[in-house]
């Protein structure tokens, strides 16, 4: 809401939450219910979404830097704020966050992402559900050089109430290498909510053995069969029998010397090898683990761990089987092997199909099925649009998953014939034979032979669909006479000039009415009337003459204008 500086130092005013940390509440509650641990976590991870979304990393995540409301919401605070006394490494040019939630990046001062702060939020996680945070030390250097070569313990050694599927959750959040780790706040929202279903519908998944380790001087003692042993009764005062003047076997001091160096060589040889041999453990059983948290229970019951990678349809990153087996004994300190799924194999080439002939969406839906694309080009074909009329690479051959089939599809559409000079008969061959079954026509007054097409729509070249087209041609037909009877005589003449008729005579005809004076009265041929431009028309014109005045009629012969 503000901000402003005092006493050589900066602040920022922000909402007033009434409630406490979640740092208090760890203190004070933990280690916190698996569910409400995981309602908690989501809440933050919404909140630092929001921010990623931005292109906001906030670098400090932790207890202290979210607040929980007296009704259990979550808000996160200090977005890339350094507080005095609680961020003790986050100033500027230095390393940036809280040393206990720092993640192996951050630790090495190399740049930070969104995962880096998923990787905050899963220590946050590991302290909800244990009370404790996975590295701790006196300086913040230790604990920040445990980020980066330490693998943390599991969960479930400090709280054996977690759930297997929410400690593979926060196991995989704090793997070393980003790239093993969530990419994005909701891939680990998704990861959450399936192990919070998981329990509430009471399936919480394989547990991981875990078995307490006699002291080494029990385990040594148990080896060499060293057990309590009563008396028989023989005190040192107990005489020997009576000499009969026999000498006995057992008084033969010879052959007591012997037995005597016999047994004292066998009890050295033993006492050897009983110092020697290495103190047997049981071997956890972690097929199924993610491979971060089976190195880290085996190591730390005191074995060794080698991997292999092969690829299977198990999960990548997920042991499924390892040597010597869960629950066999195996000397302390020696190496178990651990397979570790590396994901599904690569599928090897497919046999290109035949789909040449087949509909576009028929063609594509068997491709896919095979791993393949397509990749559409258009071709003007007498075929019927959307089939394909060829393919590339050919059928039967083989090619790689994921590669493309070039399928060239008809569009449905072909040239349209140019068929203008042609009659109009020979015209409509020329497009039945192209398909063109529609065909329309209007004639037009020209010059040329009657009959003759003098355009055509679509025009000649055009792409067009044969059975969705319509072809219109326009025909040649004699000129028709315009009707020019009730038009002055200039009039007519310029109107019978434009339809092609210029051989035009006209006469005049005596009228008593004046209104007739200039009009042409008749003509011949009559208007409407085909006739060959070339020949006359002749136009009769009224002249105006008073009732005693007696005219003759006279005709003039008119061209031109």
């Amino acid at each position: 809401y503000d901000r402003g500086s005092f006493d050589g130092t900066y602040y920022i005013a922000m909402e007033y939450v009434p409630g406490r940390s979640l740092k208090q509440l760890i203190r004070q509650e933990a280690p916190i219910d698996p569910v409400r641990a995981i309602d908690i976590t989501i809440q933050i991870l919404k909140a630092a979404r929001f921010a990623h979304r931005h292109g906001v990393i906030h670098r400090d995540l932790k207890p202290h830097n979210v607040i929980i409301d007296d009704s259990g919401h979550a808000k996160v605070t200090d977005f890339g704020i350094a507080r005095a006394g609680a961020s003790d490494m986050t100033e500027t040019g230095s390393i940036m966050g809280t040393a206990q939630y720092l993640s192996p990046e951050q630790a090495q001062g190399h740049a930070v992402s969104a995962s880096s702060d998923l990787y905050s939020v899963g220590v946050v996680l590991y302290e909800l559900l244990t009370g404790r945070v996975p590295f701790d030390a006196d300086s913040a250097v230790t604990i920040a050089l445990k980020h980066v070569s330490e693998a943390p313990s599991a969960p479930t050694l400090v709280n054996p109430r977690i759930p297997p599927n929410l400690e593979h959750v926060v196991m995989w959040t704090l793997n070393k290498n980003a790239a093993d780790r969530p990419k994005t706040a909701d891939e680990l929202i998704t990861a959450l909510e399936n192990a919070k279903a998981n329990i509430l519908a009471g399936n919480e998944g394989q547990r991981t053995a875990a078995f307490a380790a006699l002291p080494a001087e029990q385990q040594e003692q148990a080896a060499a069969g060293f057990v309590p042993v009563e008396g028989d009764g023989a005190g040192a005062g107990a005489q020997p029998p009576p000499d009969d003047g026999r000498r006995p076997w057992w008084r033969n001091r010879r052959l007591w010397l012997v037995v005597i160096a016999l047994l004292a060589a066998a009890g050295v040889g033993a006492a050897i090898y009983f110092l020697v041999k290495p103190a047997q453990k049981t071997v956890p059983p972690v097929v199924g683990e993610q491979f971060d948290t089976a190195r880290t229970v085996l190591q730390n019951a005191g074995f060794s761990v080698s991997r292999v990678n092969e690829a299977s349809t198990r999960p990548a990153g997920f042991v499924f089987a390892q040597s010597p087996n869960g629950g066999t004994s195996a000397d302390k300190g020696s190496t178990v092997q651990l397979t570790v799924s590396s994901g599904p194999p690569k599928p090897g080439p497919v046999s290109v199909p035949n789909v040449v002939g087949e509909s576009l969406p028929q063609a594509q839906q068997e491709l896919s099925k095979l791993g393949l694309k397509n990749r559409v080009v258009s071709q003007a074909s007498s075929q019927p649009g959307n089939q394909v009329l060829s393919q590339t690479p050919n059928p039967g051959q083989s090619a790689p998953p994921g590669s493309a089939v070039t399928l060239t599809v008809s569009n449905g559409k072909v040239s349209v014939p140019n068929v203008v000079g042609q009659t109009v008969s020979d015209a409509k061959s020329s497009l039945a034979n192209a398909g063109f079954n529609n065909v329309t026509t209007s004639t037009q007054s020209s010059n040329q032979t009657p009959g003759t097409v003098l355009s055509q729509t679509p025009a000649g070249g055009a792409q067009a669909d044969p059975a969705n087209t319509t072809v219109n041609l326009v025909v040649a037909q004699k000129p028709t006479v315009p009707d020019v009877t009730g038009l002055t005589k200039q009039a007519a003449i310029s109107k019978l000039q434009s339809a092609g008729f210029t051989n035009i005579s006209t006469q005049t005809q005596s009228v008593t009415d004046k209104k007739k004076d200039g009009i042409v009265l008749s003509q011949n041929p009559s208007g409407g009337t085909a006739t060959d431009p070339n020949s006359s028309v002749t136009i009769t014109v009224g002249q105006f003459n008073s009732p005693t005045t007696t005219t003759g009629t006279t005709t003039t012969p008119t061209t031109g204008h």
